[in-house]
């Protein structure tokens, strides 16, 4: 309803602005609100006079009165009705119906697409794995939300560029290399037949047993990152060998989740260009040498680690006593290089909360060196996802969710409530639909809850085919699909009036489709694809309603029939259009 609640705001500023003139004052439109009603009966929107009412020194009832007065001109698109201190609107139903099916059939795709961030350049970070070891549940939070928000960006009119940083060097992966040359040299993925990622992470596992019988192996592994930065040719030839091993198996995770990047940038390849600024930052006197040798900023907060009496500046290592490098070194290497790039307008990085505090550091660090995009760049904090028994995940200790356990589990799932509900007959690729649904499964299940929210991941609730969930609302495509391809030629819908829609549930999916667009540019300005993860279950679910109450093909008269097909084809498109934006596969049966 926003477009309707613009344009009587507009209306309504026409006839307050010469009155506030005649007093002396000035009114802005952001002064004007717009309500819907809290019940049906009082009408589709409300218009409050009380701030006006007490600028203009007038009666609240009075001014309402007044203004009803004004509009009486556009009568024919709404029942203007003064009650007490407001402005109520029942529109003219048939009109909006009108316009909006309309709209929604003839755009199509396009319908809710729009320029709002035309000017924007949006390079986006997102997933960022360690290639010791396999994506897990927190990647594919982590993968879905960068997905989505790239694709509504996109459906605002921004440019968007989707990057991923391959955390391919420093100490955790000369862990995994050490490990394996102490218990696997000779084995290969191929000849233990294991998903080579998993295979790379088996090692990083197999440190942290080691390590807790032997901690000087500990010491090994700094002594191997000392050697893989000194360009140490057989370190080197391990570390590419074991890098390619676990990016491929990385890239078909990517392919099963319908993920896709612009570019995949290394650590290994930016880090050095990381290390120059420090050193850069150190000579222009932004950053100090420790006595131990580190180079070190002092940052511009409390270190609140201390107690008030001593608290004293924060303090962050950029290089440490022995020249090595951190992700702090390799993240102000990369977002300066990428700059060079692609030169965006705003860098968003996805990465999880627990990251806030390196995030904060790195745009300060990078204020502080000079570089002016820094000022737009921007952290996508979102919640971590414990396992269901309320652990975090532990990569070293083995207790991790891999990404690739989950999706086959949702996809035995999918296919065992196709075979429980006998579908498996009617269906061309049981296994395609079987994928189609974890998939949908998984990614809403992710999107459903704010960014900002920590979860526990349930792949059996996400499953179900009632309730909120991407199944149930694949399944409703799916409804409609067929409800639609039995739809004989003299019900087929057309441009032009419908002056029957008239019931509460028809309105109420009429309202839905109508306020869709300002959803997603609120989405796309938010960064938030959970608003458009709600909307889809509530026009499911209202279309469920009305679908129960309400008959289509056997509608009373024609015309009835008609116009009712036309608004089911207006959900459907829209549902195919919101299932584009949050990468959950459109389904014609299941």
């Amino acid at each position: 309803m926003k477009y309707w609640q613009e344009l009587w705001k507009d209306r309504v500023y026409s006839v307050l602005a010469p009155l506030y003139d005649h007093a002396g004052l000035t009114l802005s439109l952001d002064q004007l609100l717009a309500e819907v009603p809290p019940k049906s009966e009082m009408g589709d929107l409300a218009l409050p006079t009380f701030p006006h009412a007490k600028a203009l020194r007038s009666a609240p009832p009075l001014l309402a009165r007044q203004i009803a007065t004004a509009l009486e001109c556009f009568a024919d698109e709404a029942t203007i009705v003064p009650l007490g201190p407001y402005v109520n609107l029942h529109f003219v139903r048939p009109q909006i119906v009108s316009q909006v099916l309309d709209a929604v059939l003839e755009q199509g795709p396009s319908y809710g697409r729009s320029s709002a961030l035309l000017d924007r350049r949006v390079m986006l970070e997102f997933s960022s794995p360690n290639t010791n070891k396999p994506l897990h549940i927190g990647h594919l939070r982590n993968n879905t939300l960068g997905e989505a928000t790239s694709r509504i960006l996109r459906a605002n009119g921004a440019q968007v560029y989707k990057v991923n940083l391959l955390n391919d060097r420093g100490i955790n992966i000369c862990k995994s290399m050490l490990a394996y040359t102490e218990f696997g040299v000779g084995k290969t993925p191929a000849s233990e037949g294991i998903k080579p990622d998993r295979f790379v992470g088996d090692y990083y596992v197999k440190f942290g047993q080691w390590s807790e019988s032997d901690p000087s192996v500990e010491a090994r592994a700094q002594d191997l990152l000392l050697k893989w930065e000194s360009g140490d040719p057989e370190v080197h030839e391990l570390w590419k060998t074991m890098n390619s091993w676990a990016f491929e198996g990385i890239t078909q995770t990517y392919a099963r989740q319908g993920i896709a990047f612009d570019r995949f940038y290394r650590e290994s390849e930016t880090y050095l260009m990381g290390k120059d600024e420090v050193l850069r930052g150190l000579e222009a006197g932004k950053f100090q040498r420790r006595e131990d040798g580190a180079v070190v900023i002092e940052l511009p907060w409390p270190d609140n680690s201390k107690d008030s009496s001593g608290a004293t500046n924060a303090v962050k290592v950029l290089l440490r006593p022995d020249g090595t490098t951190i992700y702090m070194t390799q993240d102000l290497g990369t977002a300066i290089h990428r700059h060079g790039d692609w030169a965006f307008n705003q860098l968003v990085y996805v990465v999880a909360s627990e990251q806030d505090y390196h995030f904060k550091i790195l745009f300060h660090c990078l204020q502080v060196l000079g570089h002016e995009f820094a000022h737009n760049l921007f952290h996508l904090s979102y919640g971590m996802v414990k396992l269901p028994d309320g652990s975090r995940i532990k990569s070293r200790q083995g207790t991790t969710a891999d990404a690739d356990d989950i999706l086959d589990d949702l996809e035995a799932g999918a296919l065992e409530e196709i075979r429980s509900k006998g579908r498996e007959g009617d269906l061309e690729d049981v296994g395609a639909v079987a994928s189609a649904i974890a998939k949908g499964a998984l990614h809403y299940f992710l999107l459903q809850a704010s960014p900002s929210k920590d979860m526990i991941f349930d792949a059996k609730e996400s499953l179900s085919f009632n309730g909120n969930t991407g199944p149930y609302l694949q399944y409703m495509g799916a409804r409609l699909t067929a409800l639609l391809a039995k739809v004989p030629p003299e019900s087929l819908p057309s441009a032009g009036p419908c002056q029957l829609l008239e019931g509460p549930e028809e309105w109420e999916l009429v309202k839905l489709l109508a306020n869709y667009p300002e959803l997603v540019r609120q989405a796309g300005q938010g960064l938030d694809p959970s608003l458009l993860a709600f909307f889809a279950y509530d026009l499911a679910k209202s279309f469920s309603k009305f679908y129960h109450d309400q008959p289509v093909l056997n509608a009373p008269e024609l015309g009835l029939a008609r116009e009712r097909v036309k608004l089911c084809a207006a959900v459907l498109q829209v549902l195919k259009n919101v299932f584009d934006l949050l990468n959950i596969p459109y389904l014609r049966s299941m």
